[in-house]
């Protein structure tokens, strides 16, 4: 098993199960079953596998593990892969929720079939790659390669302004990279390497920092997104199959995040010093300003998804908090948002494929007629909101944490928005759920199915694990995350003794 490359097993078994569903003859509906089938097995097999990579995971080194390399493009880069205690979390994200993912789509997807899961099992390969690889080069084909099957997922698969929302999706996101490319081919011609773990070492100059860390900040930002290049988010949630939203919420939003803890804090210490009030402003306002957002919707995906954007905005504050508490607890806050948003969605879809309509006002009193699945929304939105005992709370807790020691005005504002996400979720459960059963097209709906409940229940279970116990994932990120931010306080402390130093005359 040692020699065994597990790492390239898992990154590239979905793509083997969608080349067989490319080769797939016969009757559309034959058809349309076996791909059904190919992508659930496939997504499966690939978390089974991925567990073998926690299985012999050695938590107490802040090491890459699994590293595999090879010469490509002619040495200018290599295929280099591996996982550390930051970046596996999230590879185990993205191979646990794709079966999820694929059963939500069995009978909501019924045009184009084997298309769509193709789509979703390229994506899940572009998104694992992005976590594991370990080459500048890479890692930006990865990054940028998962626009195409998420463009693919939400323009043909969406609502009736789903070529809007994908093109605007596709070209917010795109933008930023362009930046981010130049940053790479910059740091190449510094370094000479494009060696992730080469270049975690490397002391680039003050200025080139500066400039790398602000295109680097432009790809990120917008793949959080932060306030206020979020404006892509609401209207790709809304238009995207319920499937697609889960994935973008749960997966793609964290590939920024992961981005800051990868790149901008190890490998642009100085510069994320400097820049650390921008990102504290830009949190706050996002955190506070998108929940008074989210309290005006109408639309059920638009309020889950402004509500991602304020969440997203307590990751921001506390990874650039730059202490344990703070970086650790971004990193939980990820996972545990992952879970408790894709749930939520999931939820959203179950109702819509009912009724087809996710507008609040068509709703209310639901607890009559569902309350299994009254009981399991309730559940997401207490965790959504930060209530004790979910995982929801761990994260926001944590963060807060980390950023009272740096900044108190700034955890203190941000202290708000908790309060805030309590209003709008809330308010939305109540008009949903609670009430009186008085319109006449909600006397026919039925509670939650069996392929419906084998979907939520798992996420009810793991939401109130983590909440109540959080040190598995907590554990997995402690080494890496103490080794990063030992680093970054060595780099700041070194420049600001440096300055102090009187110049030779």
């Amino acid at each position: 098993m040692a020699s065994w490359p597990v790492l390239s097993v898992t990154t590239f078994l979905p793509i083997v199960g969608a080349l067989l569903i490319l080769v797939l003859r016969g009757s559309e509906d034959a058809v349309n079953r076996n791909a059904r089938w190919i992508a659930l097995w496939t997504t499966l097999v690939t978390f089974a596998v991925s567990l073998v990579l926690v299985w012999r995971f050695d938590a107490a080194s802040a090491e890459f593990q699994f590293v595999e390399k090879a010469r490509w493009l002619g040495g200018f880069a290599s295929y280099h892969l591996g996982v550390d205690g930051i970046s596996l979390p999230f590879v185990i994200l993205t191979t646990a929720l794709m079966p999820f993912c694929i059963v939500a789509s069995w009978e909501s997807i019924s045009v184009r079939v084997k298309e769509y899961m193709v789509a979703f099992l390229v994506l899940e390969t572009l998104m694992i790659g992005t976590f594991s690889a370990l080459d500048l080069v890479l890692f930006y084909l990865f990054f940028e390669g998962g626009l195409i099957p998420m463009f693919l997922i939400i323009g043909v698969w969406g609502g009736p302004r789903r070529v809007y929302a994908s093109f605007k999706f596709f070209l917010y996101t795109l933008l930023g990279s362009v930046l981010m490319l130049l940053a790479i081919m910059a740091m190449y011609w510094q370094a000479g390497t494009t060696d992730i773990p080469t270049l975690l070492g490397y002391q680039f100059t003050r200025n080139l920092q500066t400039w790398a860390w602000l295109a680097f900040f432009a790809s990120f930002a917008v793949k959080m997104p932060m306030w206020p290049v979020h404006t892509w988010l609401p209207d790709a949630h809304v238009e995207a199959p319920t499937a697609g939203s889960v994935i973008l919420a749960a997966i793609l939003l964290k590939m920024g995040g992961y981005g800051f803890l990868r790149f901008s804090l190890p490998m642009f210490p100085l510069a994320s010093a400097d820049f650390a009030p921008l990102v504290f402003a830009l949190s706050v306002i996002a955190i506070v300003y998108t929940s008074l957002v989210a309290l005006m919707q109408e639309d059920i995906k638009k309020l889950i998804a402004y509500s991602s954007v304020a969440h997203m905005g307590f990751v921001t504050m506390g990874i650039f908090a730059a202490n344990a508490q703070g970086v650790g607890g971004g990193i939980f806050q990820m996972v545990s948002h992952g879970i408790v948003s894709g749930a939520l969605f999931l939820c959203v879809g179950v109702i819509y494929d009912r009724m087809h309509t996710r507008e609040i006002a068509a709703y209310g009193g639901l607890v009559e007629r569902m309350p299994l699945y009254a009981a399991a929304f309730m559940i997401f939105t207490m965790a959504n909101v930060g209530l004790p005992g979910t995982s929801g709370f761990v994260g926001e807790f944590l963060t807060l944490i980390g950023t009272f020691r740096v900044n108190i005005p700034v955890a203190t504002i941000a202290t708000l928005g908790v309060i805030l996400s309590a209003a709008y979720a809330l308010w939305l459960y109540r008009k949903v759920i609670f009430g009186k059963l008085e319109k006449p097209s909600l006397a026919g709906i039925h509670d939650l199915g069996w392929r419906e409940t084998l979907v939520l229940g798992p996420l009810v279970a793991l939401t109130i694990l983590f909440g109540i116990y959080p040190k598995p994932i907590l554990d997995l990120s402690q080494a890496s995350v103490t080794a990063l931010v030992n680093n970054y306080n060595q780099a700041v402390r070194g420049s600001k003794a440096a300055a102090l130093q009187p110049k030779p005359e």
